[in-house]
């Protein structure tokens, strides 16, 4: 029986901190992901994916790892950990080399090499690359070839995305983990980690676009032809929502969030202007709201959200065009009427993503505000498998070489 594999997770969201770990176990050709463990706290210290106090979040992380490691009874020394924020852009990167054997074979080494001739461009002193995903390998001019080792051919050519972020930014969210006393393994795009959780293969061959709600900010992710086309992250989330039910009420943040969970909904036409929501005032008085208005403030917000991704689509040439729709995770997809108001602006199926490729304590972490969680395990897997796969690939074969050793060895023997 092999020996169980430990992952960690670490999603940092701006209202939320959730920890997941989990084991893989391998018996034979089967194999089973099974949940630990899972540690929530709420997040102080972050805005918009930003850590604006390390005290503060290292505390929140330090409350979520407590209860993970109680639950789990394993110990979380390193781990895989989400990054998040507007301060995350997307680039278009290309790099090209001549291949390095005689025979033209592309190795391993050859793909490693014209990744790096990609990312070798001018970034100002405060950024840095967090991704380089290869989008189209081309071979003496073929293009769309998704693998290209064990071609041949005398230039290869590779057409990358690149997610660049804020040094800064990144430097902060690595201190607050390793004071909490935490290894980071690697970090992963929040919009990214989702999709790897919520989405099959199928649907990012045919065209999707991942969209995930968060409190401080919305990121989506855009594939095709099974690859990574587009990606960004919005400034904007469910707590802008409530922000602006407080204003436009004139109420508390905390009864503005209150109003939000328990009656929130962007289906304003469902809504009767007679419906009412009867609240306790600052003054500690009852206060009667109406219920429609409250419903047009979300519905509002969200529309200019989807407008703007819809923009974003079209700047690509993929707005009403993904066959597989939209995918809606993160804390926000629970909105009442969100999918039929994004289905409305986006012209596109729409439908809520759950993570379902894990057992164990599978059941608490299903819903979509753990999509990003489960994506950070199911990245962590996918390393694990290319690392051994290019152990085996860089293995040389000597059984040649021992063959001849053994001829030449008998022609001295009587």
């Amino acid at each position: 029986m092999n020996r169980p594999h430990i992952f960690t997770a670490i999603d940092l969201g701006s209202s939320t901190v959730r920890v997941v770990v989990a084991q893989k176990n391998t018996q034979g050709q089967e194999e089973e992901v099974k949940i630990l463990g899972v540690g929530t706290a709420p997040m102080n210290g972050m805005q918009k994916g930003i850590v604006t106090d390390v005290e503060e979040a290292v505390a929140s992380l330090g409350t979520a790892l407590d209860i993970v490691e109680r639950i789990s009874g394993v110990p979380v020394e390193k781990a895989y950990t989400s990054i998040n924020g507007a301060h995350l852009i997307s680039q278009s990167l290309r790099g090209v080399i001549a291949i390095s054997r005689a025979d033209g074979e592309i190795t391993s080494d050859d793909v490693d090499r014209v990744i790096n001739a990609a990312q070798a461009i001018s970034l100002p002193p405060n950024r840095e690359i967090l991704h380089i995903l290869p989008q189209n390998y081309i071979v003496d001019g073929q293009e769309h070839i998704q693998d290209s080792i064990g071609m041949t051919g005398v230039r290869l050519e590779v057409e990358a995305h690149a997610i660049i972020g804020s040094s800064p930014a990144i430097k902060n969210v690595t201190k607050v983990v390793n004071q909490s006393g935490v290894h980071i393994e690697e970090f992963v795009f929040a919009p990214l980690a989702a999709s790897l959780a919520v989405l099959e293969k199928r649907q990012k061959e045919l065209g999707v676009v991942v969209i995930d709600l968060g409190a401080g900010t919305t990121g989506f992710a855009v594939y095709e032809e099974n690859t990574l086309l587009h990606t960004n992250v919005l400034p904007v989330g469910a707590s802008h929502i409530t922000n602006d039910i407080a204003i436009g009420l004139r109420t508390s943040i905390e009864i503005a969030e209150a109003i939000k969970l328990a009656h929130g909904t962007a289906a304003v036409e469902s809504v009767s202007v007679h419906d009412m929501i009867v609240v306790e005032g600052q003054d500690g008085e009852q206060e009667s709201i109406s219920k429609k208005d409250v419903a047009e403030i979300i519905k509002d917000r969200l529309d200019e959200l989807f407008s703007y991704v819809d923009r974003e689509l079209k700047n690509i040439g993929r707005s009403g065009l993904l066959p597989a729709g939209v995918i809606l995770t993160g804390g926000g997809a629970y909105m009442d009427g969100v999918v039929e108001l994004a289905k409305k602006r986006l012209r596109l199926p729409v439908r809520i993503g759950h993570p379902q490729k894990f057992s164990g304590l599978a059941d608490q972490t299903d819903g979509p505000e753990f999509a990003v969680a489960l994506g950070l395990i199911a990245f962590a897997l996918e390393q694990e498998g290319k690392a051994t796969a290019h152990k085996s690939l860089s293995l040389p074969d000597i059984s040649g070489t021992v063959r001849k050793i053994k001829d030449w060895t008998k022609s001295f023997l009587p």
